[in-house]
């Protein structure tokens, strides 16, 4: 891959609704110059607010990653962030005219498209990488996640999860290369359990989703007052269980669905550090909070390496 920052050659537009805001929004990925990064652009607000991709306006990582700026937000991010380093952009305007972006089918398959039907430009300035020389890792006790970054010439990710579910087990992914990103994992869905699902319906947390856009792992009893849930929120007519565990009308685009989703939405949370990278990332049991904590201290490597570079130059 080149080394000269890239954008979009032209500017594309989708639109869907949010999973868990439930809102209609239009979507549109702009080219940007040099050095400007991921910005978000909230054209629902007066004055168009900008919030840029950066881990430091993390507030929130329950269900996704919620950045906010001055009372501004941007929810569930990370798969439009994913779809972008894919993609190998640098810099893009991502105007929004509500405050989650479209869930699509729950992956990253649908942004990558759009991007790719527009093309991608190289620009003049050249890209700035962390280059990962020393061994990095970030735990949390609480959930036994850990994500750790070793030594490499290339941006490489490894994810390993486990839930301690039968129907789902041990799963692990790998990306060798971000170039193998499109085929390998773009199109890897967002995914939960049926307790977690039902509790979020409950309390009307996820209003955008149907039976095409999550993987829904059957964990517990399917008893009818849940099917009856599961049927009015999918609007359907009957929901029952495939054999390999998981809600029917939905067949997996790979085996290890689940871990590759979790290294896709790796991908999204560490994009928040702002560079570019060269290492490689092994995350087990990955989340958003464990993700951003990590993407905080890349970025605080990052600045730290840029003051070095500085004091060596002047």
């Amino acid at each position: 891959m080149s080394d000269m920052q890239k954008t979009l050659q032209e500017e594309v537009t989708l639109s869907g609704i949010g999973l868990h805001t439930g809102k209609e929004v239009k979507l549109t990925i702009k080219p940007a110059k040099e050095n400007t990064g991921f910005v978000f652009v909230r054209t629902d607000l007066e004055g168009h607010p900008q919030v840029e991709a950066d881990v430091n306006y993390v507030v929130a990582t329950e269900r996704g990653t919620t950045l906010e700026k001055l009372g501004v937000k941007i929810t569930t991010c990370e798969h439009l962030l994913a779809a972008l380093v894919g993609c190998d952009i640098d810099n893009a305007i991502l105007e929004m005219d509500a405050s989650e972006p479209p869930i699509l089918d729950g992956s990253s398959k649908y942004f990558v498209e759009a991007i790719e039907s527009v093309g991608v430009a190289e620009q003049s300035v050249a890209r700035e990488y962390l280059v990962v020389k020393e061994v990095l890792t970030y735990s949390d006790p609480a959930t036994g996640s850990e994500i750790t970054i070793i030594p490499s010439d290339t941006y490489e990710v490894t994810t390993m999860v486990d839930f301690g579910t039968k129907v789902l087990g041990t799963q692990n992914a790998t990306l060798k290369n971000i170039s193998e990103f499109k085929d390998e994992i773009s199109s890897a869905r967002t995914f939960s359990f049926l307790h977690e699902l039902e509790m979020l319906l409950d309390h009307g947390l996820i209003k955008g989703g149907d039976i095409s856009n999550a993987i829904v792992y059957v964990d517990k009893d399917l008893t009818p007052e849940t099917t009856e849930k599961l049927k009015k929120a999918f609007g359907k007519d009957n929901v029952s269980i495939r054999p390999n565990g998981i809600l029917d009308n939905l067949n997996l685009n790979y085996p290890n669905e689940a871990a590759r989703h979790k290294l896709l939405d790796v991908i999204g949370d560490l994009a928040l550090a702002g560079v570019k990278i060269k290492g490689k990332v092994i995350a087990n049991k990955p989340g958003h909070y464990v993700n951003t904590q990590f993407a905080k201290k890349l970025n605080r490597q990052w600045k730290l390496q840029k003051r070095k570079t500085f004091r060596i130059l002047t």
